[in-house]
């Protein structure tokens, strides 16, 4: 019972990293025009500020990823526990 029902909060958990990701990808596409219309950067900058932003953004997608993999063998372990 117990084992069911941590495996189905943990199914939640993935479920919302899952549904954030373009929101995170939003913010970031909103934080790099923020600082281009800003004059916080130089044009020379703004590769470079565009490169970190999708190197942030792409550390959730590596997070939902690996809590996927993790609901996917935990699942698949508990099949095959019980055959």
């Amino acid at each position: 019972l117990f084992i069911n029902l941590g495996i189905l909060m943990f199914s939640l958990a993935v479920l919302f990293q899952i549904i954030t990701l373009p929101v995170e990808f939003n913010a970031s596409g909103r934080a790099l025009k923020i600082l281009k219309n800003s004059g916080m950067l130089y044009e020379s900058e703004v590769r470079e500020a565009r490169n970190v932003l999708t190197a942030a953004a792409l550390t959730y997608v590596a997070s939902a990823a690996s809590a996927l993999l993790q609901l996917l063998i935990l699942t698949g372990g508990r099949r095959n526990d019980n055959e």
